[in-house]
C-alpha cells in the first residue's frame, strides 16, 4: 500500500483513477477544487481523504508544490500540470523526500507526424501553447529523474473519451450537429479524403496506465503513450458511428475552403488541430514496462462518450437508438 495524492483527482480521467487506486489497496489523497464531484458515483469515494486546493491561485503565491509536500506522499499523480514552472515548484517541494511523481502529458508533445506509428523517441516538434508546455514539462522532469532528483513517469494520452466527457468527433472537432447527421443519414463534410488520423482512448484505460505505473519502477525516467491499440481515420470512424444507427455514412469529401465555409471557422479550427499532426501512436513500450492492457477501442471509447452526451443533452441523436 503507498500513500497517493492525486491532483485533480475530480476531473474525468480522475473519477476513474481514484476507485482504482482504492481498490488496489492505496491510501488516497484526492486533491481538487472542490469545485465539482466526480461523474461516476462510487463507494471506493467514502475511503478518499479529499482536499481543498486552488492551484493555479496557489502556484501564484509560490505554496501549491508545499501543501502536496506536507501530504507525506509516497506516490504523486499529477493530472493538472500545463506549465513548466507550475512543475518546477512541484518538484523543488518534493525533492526532499523524492516521492514518485507521475505526469499527465499529452500525444500533443508531438508535431506533424513523420513516421507512423509515432513512438515515444521521435523528437518532439509540439507547436500551440499546450503542445509546448507539456513537451517543456516533459523535459524537465526527465532532466530530474536523470540528476538523481524525483523520479518520475510520463505518460500521454490520446483523444481522452468515454462516459462523463465530450468525444471529438469523427470530423476532428466538437460541432455536436456530426453525431445528428451520422446517426440520421445526413452528409457530413469532411477533409483531407476522410484520411485524418484520431487517437482516442477511454479515460478508464488512461486510469489503467497510471496505476500500473505505480508499481513499475522500470518506468522511472521514461515517457509513454495512452491510447487505443489502433488510431482511426476520420472516414473509419465516421462508419463506425453510422453503424451504430444502422447507417452507411453519406461522406462528402471537400477541400478545405469548403469544408471551413461548411462548418465555420471555429470548427474547422479545431479539426485542423486535430487532423494536421496525423497521429498514431506505438504503445509497444506501455505494453511492455507498464503492462498496458487498453480494454476499449477507439469507437468503444467514442460510443461511451455519445451515450453520456445524448444522456445529459449534450448530443443530438435525431431520436434514434443504439
Amino acid at each position: 500500500m503507498r500513500r497517493v495524492v492525486v491532483i485533480g483527482a475530480t476531473g474525468h480521467t480522475g473519477s476513474y483513477l481514484v476507485p482504482r487506486l482504492v481498490r488496489a489497496g492505496h491510501e488516497v489523497i484526492a486533491v481538487s477544487r472542490g469545485e465539482r464531484t466526480p461523474h461516476q458515483d462510487r463507494p471506493e469515494w467514502e475511503a478518499v481523504q479529499q482536499v481543498v486546493a486552488d492551484r493555479r491561485a496557489e502556484d501564484a503565491e509560490g505554496t501549491f508544490g508545499e501543501r502536496i509536500a506536507a501530504l507525506r506522499p509516497d506516490a504523486v499523480i499529477d493530472m493538472i500540470c500545463f506549465t513548466p514552472d507550475s512543475a518546477r515548484q512541484l518538484v523543488e517541494a518534493l525533492r526532499p523526500t523524492r516521492p514518485l511523481l507521475v505526469h499527465c502529458g499529452s500525444i500533443w508533445v508531438h508535431g506533424p507526424a513523420q513516421r507512423v506509428p509515432i513512438t515515444e523517441d521521435e523528437p518532439r516538434t509540439p507547436y500551440g501553447d499546450y503542445g509546448l508546455g507539456k513537451a517543456a514539462i516533459e523535459e524537465l522532469l526527465h532532466r530530474e529523474t536523470l540528476a538523481g532528483g524525483v523520479p518520475s513517469v510520463v505518460l500521454h494520452p490520446g483523444h481522452i473519451s468515454g462516459p462523463g466527457r465530450r468525444a471529438i468527433t469523427p470530423a476532428g472537432n466538437m460541432d455536436p450537429d456530426v453525431w445528428r447527421r451520422l446517426a440520421v443519414g445526413e452528409p457530413v463534410a469532411l477533409p483531407a479524403l476522410g484520411m485524418g488520423i484520431l487517437n482516442h482512448v477511454h479515460a478508464d484505460d488512461v486510469a489503467q496506465a497510471f496505476e500500473r505505473a505505480l508499481t513499475r519502477p522500470a518506468a522511472a525516467g521514461s515517457s509513454f503513450h495512452v491510447v487505443a491499440e489502433q488510431a482511426m481515420t476520420s472516414r473509419g470512424l465516421a462508419t463506425g458511428v453510422a453503424a451504430w444507427f444502422g447507417r452507411t455514412p453519406v461522406l462528402e469529401f471537400v477541400d478545405w475552403p469548403e469544408f471551413v465555409d461548411r462548418v465555420g471557422e471555429e470548427h474547422a479550427a479545431v479539426t485542423r488541430e486535430h487532423i494536421e499532426r496525423g497521429i498514431a501512436a506505438d504503445i509497444t513500450r506501455a505494453r511492455d514496462v507498464l503492462g498496458y492492457a487498453p480494454r476499449y477501442s477507439s469507437l468503444e471509447a467514442m460510443q461511451g462518450s455519445l451515450r453520456w452526451m445524448v444522456a445529459h443533452n449534450q448530443a443530438d441523436v435525431g431520436g434514434q437508438f443504439f
